[in-house]
């Protein structure tokens, strides 16, 4: 029996956003003073004005409490305070307070002005810098010299950096799980984790990836189910690229075959493998490189026995690995996690050799 952990996503109600845009502006650095000493017995005191204060940043973390871009789609303009401006007797403006925006693990942000990736943050807690605030301009103390002993100027604080900026999320997992509409997958990870994905008898039951962790033999790996494709997704039809950019992160990709309803030599176990890595090296290339393992799913039903045999010979023919599974009972489920932990193990080891 197949034993399964908590899902990073079971019970999870909120609406998934992986996509927004929003404004980004750092503070503006504080004015430089113009002062000059007032002191008794000084008549002619020197300049004492001080440097304004640095603008405040705008930085993005990671936060494993946070799976959805929803609150940003909302909320669209982040601004930093600025600086505050220099004071007399050589004091410095206070710096300004910076702002910290929290996103899910896996969140790229890309300027949508240059399409320059400004960070990837793959770990919990990474962060990064994404507009630096402004610096403060110096006061008039700063310009006294020898020569010029009375400088009656300061300087302006630089500008804060502002632009706007695209966040994506892509899912963080081991294994991708691809196929057509009502292929089975919302059902198979159901029966191998603890996700609770929806699941009825329609195309694109699932309208979200779902993230399942799988436990097997002492082992856990995380699962990605991604919505059904179609032909033609990486145009945008059907969910189109909107869930293939989630395929992107993961080491393997596990193919889920509906073996119950080909009855024609236009429809085929093999052509419907073919047809989905088609959709995958038009959306990128690299993810043919990927390892990939093929199940044929539903072989508890009496029309998937008649064609199981003939639809195995030709995955062998062709050099395929196959593994026939029942989502719905569990029928031969087993090997094929088997099979998924040896090669998730064997790039743990190629990675600790590196």
């Amino acid at each position: 029996m197949v034993a399964s952990t908590g899902s990073v996503t079971a019970g999870y109600k909120m609406k998934f956003v992986d996509e927004a845009k929003i404004y980004i502006k750092a503070g503006d650095g504080g004015k430089g003073m113009v002062s000059f000493r007032r002191e008794k017995f000084v008549p002619r005191g020197g300049p004492d004005g001080g440097n304004g204060g640095k603008g405040g940043d705008v930085i993005v973390r990671a936060s494993l409490n946070h799976h959805t871009l929803l609150d940003l789609s909302y909320n669209q303009h982040h601004i930093a305070e600025r600086g505050g401006g220099g004071g007399g007797n050589n004091r410095t403006g206070k710096n300004g307070k910076g702002i910290e925006i929290l996103v899910p693990v896996g969140t790229v942000i890309t300027d949508i002005d240059t399409c320059e990736t400004l960070c990837d943050l793959s770990e919990a807690e990474q962060s990064c810098v994404i507009a630096k605030g402004g610096i403060g301009g110096k006061g008039n103390a700063h310009f006294a010299t020898s020569t010029h002993r009375t400088p009656r100027f300061a300087q302006e604080g630089m500008p804060g950096e502002e632009r706007w900026v695209k966040l994506e999320v892509k899912l963080i997992a081991d294994v991708g799980l691809v196929g057509f509409p009502n292929a089975g997958k919302s059902t198979f990870i159901s029966r191998v984790s603890a996700a609770r994905p929806k699941i009825a008898d329609y195309p694109f039951t699932t309208l979200s990836p779902v993230l399942g962790v799988v436990s097997h033999k002492d082992n856990d790996f995380v699962i990605a189910d991604i919505p059904g494709l179609i032909e033609g997704a990486h145009e945008g039809l059907g969910l189109g690229t909107r869930f293939l950019k989630h395929i992107e992160r993961t080491y393997l990709l596990v193919h889920l075959i509906d073996i119950s309803g080909h009855d024609s030599d236009k429809k085929s176990p093999w052509k419907d493998y073919q047809a989905i890595n088609k959709e995958l090296a038009s959306f990128s290339p690299a993810l043919l490189e990927k390892p990939q393992l093929a199940a044929l799913n539903k072989i508890d039903l009496p029309e998937a026995k008649a064609r199981l045999k003939k639809a195995v010979d030709m995955f062998k023919r062709k050099g395929i690995k196959i593994f026939p599974v029942s989502a719905a009972t569990g029928e031969g489920i087993p090997p094929l996690l088997d099979e998924i932990i040896r090669l998730l193990s064997v790039r743990k080891a190629e990675k600790s050799n590196d």
